[in-house]
């Protein structure tokens, strides 16, 4: 850990000292701000699903009031070397929220009451460009190459349902040309290691009866996409998405004891390994890998239209990668009309996870004393780990949220209670009039357990989600005021409707002088 804080601390003394010597001042750089204040009302302690998800975390609660504001200075892409900033910050207050605990001492069941921490920070990030290529420290948001962040159910490897990890990465800041293919071939890329903070909400929120407890977790983050000439009126993206959990303790619990405790600690080499993964030790690879292979397809219209086919597949091991899983995966299609009107875009998802193998696993080479031949490859669980626990930064999931996250648990477990699921995701956007626009969203689910726990009879859910925004003055360009309405209903996330109503102001702020 010394010697990560050391080569944190240098390189962000390398970006503030460019910073500082950076032949443009800050007085001619823009600034984009934005600030906003949020009121959200919900029958139950946590958000129904539509409007807890896809904001990075930030409203998951069910009842609350919050202000946030940030500001960014972005990077300077006339310039080969350029540097950009951002800071965001959310403060308020909640509602508390009851989970299942369990007392060893008195060997009983008691509820625990869990409230989010009132000031969290939003974005927090310095970042380098050099030519294509971009380094960036801290927490910053990031959006998928495939999905539609406003309109799909979310990319299943990394979508923007949770906050942040803080962390570095590295990569190209867009398709880059592929040297002698004339520009018929493109590649996109980044490397990303970070360190989990949802420690301290991890404690609050288990039961401490069964189940794995991760503490001080690391996470990696990978992606390779090859696109072909997107001046052409048809071109497809494809390639993969790889994302770990590795480093850190890990505690086991059985029937409310605790069996035993991992601590496989931090080492450097770790780093390498999640980048080459190979094989060895009990945890088999090291870390907990989750990744997907991503492919979208595009054609366009000779009015401008663009319609969009894309899947990701799923994978966790090497059965995944394969292609073993059968139709496990987020299969869309999306239709974006030439141009805005009452209906803008309009986006329909297939997902099943449902072809998951398990629960047995056994090979035969692991055990050469057994009369046994034959392999059953088995105990496939996405976004779940025997090892690091479940895929998510404080309770919620870091891909889809369509797999209803750990922190909707009430009985207090931490990991993904239903793997097991295939439903349909359909939105549509547009304008009906002048400066009011919408946003409606609804999805079926049903699920069936996990591999290990699967359920006697399945459970479903039907949300729907409903949002206007209204821009009331011309004379304020940066005012506007949004309301959503969200639902569920059924027994697998419970009856629950929300609404929540939001005032923003954003604009740019210029320090330029006058040249007069």
């Amino acid at each position: 850990m010394s010697e990560v804080n050391k080569i944190l601390k240098i390189v962000l003394a390398c970006i503030m000292a460019f910073v500082a010597g950076d032949s443009v001042s800050l007085a001619d750089r823009p600034l984009y701000y934005h600030a906003s204040l949020t009121a959200q009302a919900s029958s139950k302690s946590l958000a129904p699903y539509m409007l807890g998800s896809w904001n990075e975390g930030r409203y998951v609660e069910g009842s609350g009031i919050w202000q946030e504001a940030g500001i960014v200075t972005p990077l300077d892409m006339s310039k080969r070397l350029s540097w950009s900033a951002g800071f965001g910050y959310l403060a308020g207050a909640g509602s508390k929220t009851e989970y299942d605990r369990w007392n060893d001492e008195s060997e009983s069941w008691s509820k625990h009451g869990v409230r989010r921490s009132g000031f969290r920070l939003t974005q927090l990030f310095g970042e380098l460009k050099y030519r294509s290529v971009f380094f960036t420290v801290g927490m910053k948001n990031s959006k998928s190459l495939i999905v539609d962040g406003s309109l799909s159910s979310g990319d299943f490897t990394r979508s923007n349902n949770a906050s942040p990890i803080p962390g570095v990465a590295i990569g190209f800041l867009d398709f880059e040309d592929i040297p002698f293919t004339k520009g018929w071939l493109q590649i996109n890329g980044e490397i990303m290691y970070g360190k989990f903070t949802d420690s301290g909400f991890k404690k609050k929120e288990f039961n401490y009866f069964a189940g794995v407890e991760g503490q001080n977790l690391w996470y990696n983050y990978k992606r390779c996409y090859f696109r072909t000439n997107p001046d052409k009126n048809f071109h497809v993206t494809l390639g993969m998405q790889a994302s770990g959990v590795f480093a850190g303790v890990s505690y086991f619990y059985r029937e409310g004891k605790l069996e035993w405790i991992k601590d496989r600690g931090f080492k450097l080499e770790d780093f390498f390994q999640m980048l080459f993964p190979r094989e060895g030790g009990e945890d088999y690879y090291t870390g907990n890998h989750v990744g997907s292979w991503d492919l979208k397809a595009v054609y366009r219209f000779r009015d401008n239209s663009r319609l969009n086919f894309y899947f990701e597949w799923p994978w966790e091991d090497g059965s995944g990668i394969g292609k073993q899983n059968g139709w496990d995966g987020l299969w869309g299609i999306q239709y974006n009309f030439p141009k805005d009107g009452i209906v803008s875009k309009v986006v329909f998802e297939y997902l099943d996870f449902t072809n998951q193998a398990g629960p047995m696993h056994y090979n035969p080479e692991e055990k050469p004393d057994s009369p046994l031949i034959g392999v059953a490859q088995g105990a496939d669980n996405y976004y779940n780990n025997d090892y690091y626990g479940a895929f998510a930064n404080y309770g919620m999931s870091i891909g889809t949220p369509f797999l209803v996250s750990p922190i909707y648990n009430r009985n207090g477990a931490l990991n993904y209670l239903h793997t097991r699921a295939r439903g349909f995701h359909f939105a549509i956007e547009g304008s009906l009039i002048p400066r009011l626009n919408y946003r409606l969203k609804v999805g079926h689910e049903k699920a069936g357990g996990y591999g290990m726990f699967p359920v006697f009879k399945r459970t479903s859910s039907t949300s729907g989600m409903i949002e206007a925004k209204y821009r009331p003055t011309l004379k304020i360009p940066g005012l506007e005021v949004g309301l959503k309405m969200a639902f569920d209903k059924g027994a697998l996330r419970g009856d629950n409707f929300g609404a929540q109503v939001q005032l923003t102001y954003s604009g740019v702020f210029n320090l330029k002088k006058s040249t007069r």
